[in-house]
């Protein structure tokens, strides 16, 4: 007598790429997600270019910390590209639009910076309601640490957009400014601990 044992198919749901996939994103998730990748990487060229600005104008503290954060921003739309691969999606790059370049003062440079943070800050948080809302636990998971860290560099925009504006333009304050910057020492006040 002979034992037949029939083996049932396993199928595993692929994404787009054909890459395995745990469990589907929703469209409007994806898209956000998307569009959240391609914010991180306009930052780093608006980063840049306003790093190349005061690189032209000798402040050299300002343009390594700008620098710094273009490559910052570089490395969270990677983030977020490989998370998308890790979910099975395949990552849509646009193009960029190209940074402004120039500013009739720092003050009007710091702003914009500040507010690349604050659109930045609420894309992070759109995309954490939307996964709320899909009940997307991998992505709520995955976001924790992005919105603690997106709060921290909206503070520290913040932190130095105000100091610029107390520099009002004088030559001499900007300079201690950037002297900070360049030592690392420009950081907002802590008050615990």
């Amino acid at each position: 007598m002979t034992n037949s044992v029939t083996q049932a198919t396993i199928t595993i749901p692929v994404g787009p790429a054909g890459r395995a996939m745990a469990e589907p994103m929703s469209s409007e998730l994806l898209d956000l997600m998307e569009a959240h990748l391609n914010l991180e990487r306009q930052s780093a060229a608006d980063y840049f270019a306003a790093a190349v600005w005061f690189a032209e104008r000798e402040l050299t503290g300002f343009a390594e910390h700008l620098r710094d954060e273009a490559k910052q921003e570089q490395e969270h739309a990677a983030k977020f590209a490989d998370y998308l691969i890790s979910r099975g999606q395949r990552p849509v790059l646009d193009t960029i639009e190209p940074p402004r370049q120039q500013w009739p003062d720092v003050e009007q440079v710091i702003a914009n910076v500040f507010r690349m943070e604050a659109d930045v800050t609420a894309s992070v948080l759109q995309l954490y309601g939307t996964a709320e809302k899909d009940i997307d636990r991998r992505t709520t998971v995955f976001l924790d640490a992005i919105v603690d860290a997106q709060r921290l560099s909206e503070h520290e925009a913040a932190y130095l957009l105000g100091r610029v504006k107390f520099a009002a333009g004088n030559p001499a304050a900007v300079m201690i400014i950037d002297a900070e910057l360049r030592e690392g020492e420009a950081e907002p006040a802590k008050l615990e601990g």
